[in-house]
């Protein structure tokens, strides 16, 4: 049995309408949404990048039942642990057992704007597993103190700690990230139907926990405006390798942008509104053992993308659960 959920795009709209594609998310079915936690947008064109924490407190009054995963919240340069720490617990006592935390090991993109060296990945990995750490003896509730190798937290405690402490799941593109989510987090995030990923997450003892994974769309009037919209708006579905993890500027993105073509992106992200398509896209993910799929529609037409799900989408799933 799969859930399915709503990205919320940071990079791509204004707070106030993040809040309002929750709410509406809610009341067409979905079961949860993702929100991205991002200083940048990845390219200039999307034009947005909301502080993620203070459109979550609107989210909370906002919806009544959805529950919200931050996808993903970087936790090792940006924001120090103890703050992020104090923010989730925060969200959790707004949401009560409808928080999720979402961390990874973040992009260059967002967090070199503290003057901050990017380290490479296997620093990150440790920078995350002790950040985790961090988070979790905070939640303990009392006086906290920690001397790492990375971070240092001094007589810190939280007073607003909610009584369902939000589950942390970890994003992993790897095995050995797969085997750190299971050993340090509640859960598995990924981007693509990777089987493999999933086997080493199990393997590491997760195989009880939720895996989320995230499908890439853009419902349009027809499949040829639909691949234009998403050639315009995320040319980066189309963009692989450490170039994701390394560029540092929305401009770089951009530039580098500018080679994919829109037969690129079209094998990338399911464009148009072939019902069996998006049915088949989701049905990947749960093949490979995810049980949460979040669908992210790229662009400004937001309002057809939930009619579409609404009547067409949703519907297959909610039969499956009440048989």
């Amino acid at each position: 049995m799969v859930s399915l959920g709503y990205a919320l795009s940071s990079e791509e709209h204004a707070p106030n309408t993040l809040v309002r594609n929750a709410r509406r998310a809610e009341e067409v079915g979905f079961e949860f949404a993702s929100i991205s936690d991002h200083f940048h947008p990845w390219i200039p064109k999307q034009g947005n990048s909301s502080f993620v924490w203070s459109v979550l407190g609107g989210i909370a009054y906002a919806t009544e039942r959805l529950k919200v995963l931050t996808g993903v919240t970087c936790p090792i340069i940006r924001i120090h642990p103890v703050i992020i720490a104090q923010a989730a617990a925060t969200v959790g006592c707004m949401m009560p057992g409808r928080f999720l935390l979402g961390l990874g090991t973040g992009e260059n993109l967002n967090e070199h704007v503290t003057g901050e060296p990017w380290p490479p990945y296997g620093t990150r990995a440790e920078m995350l597993a002790e950040s985790i750490e961090i988070i979790q003896a905070l939640w303990q509730g009392g006086n906290q103190t920690h001397y790492g190798d990375f971070y240092d937290v001094i007589n810190a405690e939280i007073y607003n700690i909610p009584d369902q402490l939000p589950p942390i799941i970890i994003a992993a593109a790897g095995e050995k990230s797969g085997e750190l989510a299971a050993m340090m987090g509640d859960g598995l995030i990924n981007t693509s139907p990777d089987r493999e990923v999933v086997e080493a997450f199990n393997g590491a003892g997760g195989t009880s926990l939720p895996k989320y994974g995230q499908v890439k769309v853009c419902c349009g009037k027809d499949e040829r405006e639909a691949i234009k919209t998403a050639h315009e708006w995320w040319p980066t579905a189309a963009m692989e390798g450490p170039v994701n993890y390394e560029m540092p500027l929305p401009l770089h993105f951009e530039q580098i942008a500018k080679g994919v073509k829109e037969e690129d992106i079209a094998k990338e992200i399911i464009c148009g509104n072939d019902v069996q398509r998006h049915l088949d896209a989701i049905q990947a993910y749960i093949d490979a053992g995810f049980d949460h799929v979040y669908i992210h529609q790229i662009g400004p037409d937001q309002d057809r993308f939930f009619e579409f799900y609404e009547q067409s989408i949703l519907p297959e799933f909610a039969s499956v659960r009440q048989s």
